[in-house]
């Protein structure tokens, strides 16, 4: 069969022959329709990535959409190396085979599903965004981030802004939930000013932020208060990436005069919080109330699509 196949560390997969598969116990074989090109794909073959192959040569890919031997499409994942999700064939655990709806195509179905369960497990279960609440959107012009805006006007927020880089991406944010936009590359001062007028006297309740770094240490200097004041609400904070820097510098002074709570995503959730999700994002993309923007390329020219730069805000798509 034909496959992305990775000969090293470092490298870029090519479209070479690869062994077929064969299932083992509680295994099946998926025939490839769709697999997104993610960030975590190309750490992993960069070596930078905790779980990088160790052993060549790999089929790349960690998850897709694909038919069981019955015709059943399902979105699947953790296919047993040396087997990836970018192959005409690979093998992977039943129990991480998911159906999806009849009216979600493959494309849509293969880009939403890891941002989109990421996404919806920031803003419900970790940050418990509650109806009425007032989000930022930190980095929402990246793939991951247009959909949380999206996911964060479902869930009941009364108000969503979304910051990033891209001036193009944010007016198409006005369009797909956002209440207000704020551009990151600006002078500190105006980006101050620009988030302390956003938040209003109420303030942020939730914040997902995708990137840290400098545009973080902003905003936390707007959420810092001057003087001795009651706290309208609590914030909470949920670090969910690092597009702009891996570490910031956190005055003492911010965690004194400011209701903030600082979290993580917390690692791996339970399969029943991460079923859940998935359900939630798949029903909601089917019937077209969130959308995420996708390039199409074929398996035959994984490597031109891996080594190229990315476009800001839409996910590469490997198709047969």
């Amino acid at each position: 069969m034909k496959a992305a196949v990775l000969q090293a560390l470092g490298e870029s997969p090519r479209f070479e022959e690869f062994p077929d598969p064969s299932a083992g116990t509680d295994e099946v074989i998926i025939t490839f329709r769709a697999s997104a090109l993610k960030p975590v794909d190309k750490q992993m073959a960069a070596g930078s990535h905790f779980a990088s192959p160790r052993q060549f040569p790999v089929v790349v890919g960690s998850d897709g959409v694909g038919n069981l031997d019955d015709g059943t499409r399902v979105f699947f994942g953790g296919a047993r190396r040396p087997y990836g999700a970018m192959a005409e064939r690979t093998v992977v655990p039943r129990a991480f085979c998911f159906p999806i709806p009849d009216k979600l195509d493959d494309v849509t179905a293969a880009a939403v599903a890891n941002p989109g369960v990421s996404a919806w497990l920031s803003l419900g279960s970790r940050a418990r965004l509650a109806a009425g609440e007032t989000v930022l959107i930190l980095g929402a012009t990246g793939v991951t981030g247009k959909l949380a805006v999206q996911i964060a006007k479902l869930m009941g927020a009364a108000r969503v802004i979304a910051a990033g880089r891209n001036e193009q991406a944010l007016e198409l944010l006005r369009d797909r939930g956002a209440d207000a936009t704020i551009r990151v590359d600006r002078p500190d001062d105006e980006l101050h000013e620009a988030f302390a007028s956003a938040g209003g006297e109420a303030g942020f309740q939730v914040i997902i932020d995708y990137l840290w770094g400098h545009p973080t240490e902003v905003l936390l200097s707007a959420l810092t208060r001057p003087e001795f004041a009651a706290s309208a609400s609590e914030t909470r904070l949920l670090q969910a990436g690092e597009g702009a820097g891996p570490a910031i510098s956190l005055p003492a002074a911010l965690l004194r005069s400011t209701a903030l709570t600082i979290l993580g995503t917390a690692g791996i959730p339970s399969r029943e919080l991460l079923t859940g999700a998935f359900n939630q994002v798949m029903t909601r993309a089917a019937a077209g109330e969130i959308c995420v923007d996708t390039e199409r390329v074929p398996l035959a020219e994984i490597e031109q699509a891996w080594t190229r730069a990315p476009v800001s805000g839409r996910r590469v798509v490997v198709v047969p």
